[in-house]
């Protein structure tokens, strides 16, 4: 099959601006959906890439990587792609699991003792993968904003939480707590974090531009401009009144509830600033703060369902455990429908498309960044942007690329 080498203008709706990238002829559609994105949505810089049984067939790139287009997203471009982390940080977690390190039907205190405080004894580790352990957010006074970026604080605060309702029943999204404590966990049996864990056994191992957290000035001096959609529901919570606590479990299944518990972010500043810090390139929200390209990412995913370069992160049988659904709950924080499984979501049609496989495994990213793997396919698939969308799913450009990718298979 003959390659294609792209370095095309397009007529954006913002400018002109040029995409770049290599594609196999077969996987053609995918290009042309890139530049659709571009001349009819609102897409400023971006990029797609697909393996296929261990081969790059996509790779593309281009816009701008800042809001002023001065700057033009290159080869090497990384960008924020918020909770893309949170299935690479259950990839990595259930490597863990493989190499028998965690067992995830033990309680959480059984690897971090501290955790066994107001109620929290009987946690399993296995809730903490599936959005069941019933602390999404955190209540107690011990946090001050902008405290996610102290993880021992952090670490503290999740230590003395209780239980906002009876643990394993229902599932609400725990937007930043996953990656603390499946983090901890981490560290408590390996002596590493997510972030540095990643890089000595998954993207150092890949050549794969990925992290999370501790970013070198290098590393910083490729990040996009990311800029948030203030319509999309996360960030509208942020500057409505902060509720007062609810005193039941009834009262804490409230969605608006527990969106603006959810915010720990200094309130004086805005959440741009924030995202475009050195800080929250720097500090390790495992559940959030992943930085990278969709070249990296779809190389964790296509070495997580096969081989990549002789690597491949997970067996057969720990990859099909790591699917295996655990609920398909509306969850609680969003009001959103997922087939939930350990660390990862699944297929999920009307929250996050992955494609005509129902199998098809991964993450979504507030804004419309994604990364996921299908077992059946030997896929990996990766898009991310700057340009933040506000819609409930993971948006038409990912769809569009995504739909494309699979009209050739």
């Amino acid at each position: 099959m003959g390659q294609i080498d792209y370095h095309h203008t397009v007529e954006a709706r913002g400018g002109s601006c040029t995409l770049h990238g290599l594609c196999d002829e077969k996987f053609a559609p995918v290009f042309d959906a890139f530049v659709h994105n571009f001349t009819h949505e609102e897409e400023l810089g971006a990029a797609c890439s697909v393996v296929v049984d261990g081969e790059t067939v996509v790779d593309l790139w281009g816009g701008w990587a800042n809001a002023d287009r001065t700057r033009e997203w290159d080869a090497h471009s990384t960008v924020c792609m918020m909770s893309v982390a949170k299935g690479v940080t259950g990839i990595a977690f259930n490597m863990c699991v493989e190499r028998g390190l965690i067992d995830i039907d033990r309680p959480v205190a059984y690897y971090w003792p501290e955790f066994a405080q107001n109620g929290k004894e009987d946690i399993l580790v296995r809730w903490c993968l599936d959005h069941r352990a019933a602390i999404p957010v955190l209540t107690t006074d011990t946090v001050y904003p902008g405290g996610f970026f102290d993880y021992p604080g952090y670490i503290r605060a999740l230590e003395v939480q209780e239980p906002l309702w009876q643990p394993g029943t229902r599932a609400a999204y725990h937007v930043h707590n996953q990656g603390f404590l499946l983090g901890e966990i981490m560290r408590r049996v390996t002596g590493m974090t997510v972030g540095p864990f990643l890089r000595e056994h998954v993207t150092g191992r890949l050549h794969a531009e990925y992290a999370i957290g501790g970013m070198s000035a290098a590393e910083q001096e490729h990040v996009a401009e990311v800029l948030p959609n203030t319509g999309a529901r996360l960030f509208a919570a942020k500057d409505t009144a902060m509720p007062a606590k609810p005193t039941t479990p009834e009262g804490w299944q409230d969605g608006a509830v527990l969106r603006k518990f959810a915010f720990l972010q200094n309130p004086n500043e805005p959440w741009h600033t924030t995202m475009n810090s050195p800080v929250w390139r720097t500090c390790e929200i495992a559940s959030g703060s992943g930085h990278g390209n969709a070249r990296g990412v779809a190389r964790i995913y296509g070495a997580t369902v096969g081989a990549v370069d002789g690597v491949r992160l997970l067996s057969q049988g720990a990859l099909e455990a790591m699917i295996t659904e655990q609920h398909n709950q509306v969850e609680l924080l969003q009001d959103r429908p997922y087939h939930q499984a350990l660390g990862v979501l699944l297929n999920t049609p009307q929250a996050v498309w992955m494609g005509p496989n129902m199998r098809s495994f991964g993450h979504h990213g507030l804004g419309g960044s994604i990364g996921f793997g299908d077992p059946d396919a030997k896929l990996g698939f990766s898009y991310c942007c700057n340009q933040m969308h506000a819609v409930g799913d993971n948006g038409p450009r990912a769809r569009r690329l995504i739909d494309a990718t699979y009209s050739v298979l």
